[in-house]
């Protein structure tokens, strides 16, 4: 990529500067090239990151939006507009990215929780939960995901913890399992929560179900977000049957909706998981003026950026090299961090709305040499 960065004349930090000024800088220095753009506060704040295959047209565009769009209202509050050239406009969405995730930028945030995706945490508790969250932390609990919508996986989450029974109450909540040895004898032994009444939560909260039973269904859960069982539906299956079975036709179709929307969320990780798996190649890509690129590219992640190779010597290189990074098993649970997840969509993404581009991939195991040399 191209890192000459452009700051505009003059371009005292903090002094603030009429949007003339700013219109001629972009009309005198930018280039009809792919690239990254930033804009800028007067306190060198980055206001917004955006990309363009266009940078000199796009930022033109800027001065040409009405009143109280947001264009014209990040504009409004920036005193300096810098840019820089990417070879193609998938560089210049990589460097998109890693820009976003350097300056965060309040009007690019904003936007992006407008588009929110969410995780499942399966948390790593004595008595384990699931979750609905909105990023991966590092706190030993496994998240599955991304989704998007996530009021539907909120409800998806309290089907699955309804089905198997598993606690939802805070953290903070002491469990006492039946196998449990308690230097005082145990009170009450009502349950702390509705749920518990209702017979939709084990209890292990006053000691309804030992340690080992409560996990089996925890195991069950994460095999069923693992999409390798599926214990959550056969449990629900069998409640639909039953209130049929009693003319209870209202109830099991409230069951069988409930069904349906698990069945999707099951059917969403497979196909997220076959997708992230087939994401796996090196991907060539020409670059204006001759900064042809190539890609290494393993479960949506970009492992290796580097010149794309000339002559066989630097093919057989690149192969080698590949060939190292995609090589071993891909872990058997899907569980991706947030900035993980925002790569493997954006990736995705781009191979899914450029199919042709995937002529331009090589994997271990296709023909040598030509495969990578003619793709550029």
């Amino acid at each position: 990529m191209n890192t000459a960065l452009h700051q505009p004349r003059n371009a005292d930090v903090g002094r603030p500067r009429e949007r003339a000024d700013l219109r001629e800088d972009v009309r005198q220095a930018a280039e009809n090239r792919p690239g990254v753009y930033r804009m800028v506060a007067p306190d060198d704040r980055v206001l917004y990151v955006g990309k363009s295959v266009r940078v000199r047209t796009r930022l033109l565009s800027y001065f040409r939006l009405p009143h109280g769009t947001k264009g014209e209202e990040i504009l409004r509050h920036t005193r300096r507009i810098e840019w820089e050239y990417a070879p193609s406009e998938f560089s210049a969405l990589l460097a998109e990215m890693k820009s976003i995730k350097q300056w965060r930028p309040p009007y690019n945030v904003v936007h992006k929780r407008d588009r929110a995706y969410c995780f499942i945490r399966l948390t790593r508790e004595p008595a384990p939960r699931l979750q609905t969250v909105r990023r991966v932390r590092a706190d030993g609990a496994r998240y599955f995901g991304p989704f998007a919508g996530p009021l539907r996986v909120r409800e998806a989450v309290r089907e699955i913890s309804d089905a198997l029974e598993l606690r939802d109450c805070a953290t903070k909540t002491p469990m006492r399992f039946a196998d449990q040895l308690d230097l005082f004898p145990l009170g009450s032994r009502a349950p702390l929560c509705l749920r518990g009444d209702l017979g939709r939560c084990m209890a292990p909260c006053v000691a309804r179900v030992t340690r080992p039973d409560y996990m089996i269904r925890v195991r069950l859960a994460s095999q069923f977000l693992h999409g390798e069982a599926d214990g959550p539906l056969e449990q629900l299956r069998q409640r639909m049957d039953m209130a049929a079975g009693s003319l209870n036709f209202e109830y099991a179709a409230t069951v069988r909706d409930r069904i349906h929307r698990l069945e999707e969320l099951r059917d969403e990780l497979v196909g997220l998981r076959r997708t992230i798996e087939q994401l796996s190649f090196v991907y060539t890509m020409p670059g204006v003026a001759g900064e042809d690129r190539a890609y290494v590219i393993r479960r949506g992640q970009v492992l290796a950026d580097v010149s794309a190779p000339v002559g066989p010597e630097q093919v057989v290189a690149l192969q080698q090299r590949a060939r190292r990074l995609l090589s071993g098993s891909s872990p058997a649970v899907l569980s991706v961090g947030e900035t993980e997840a925002t790569e493997i969509l954006m990736i995705a993404r781009w191979f899914r709305l450029r199919p042709d581009e995937l002529e331009r991939t090589w994997r271990p195991g296709d023909a040598d040499l030509t495969g990578i040399e003619l793709a550029v």
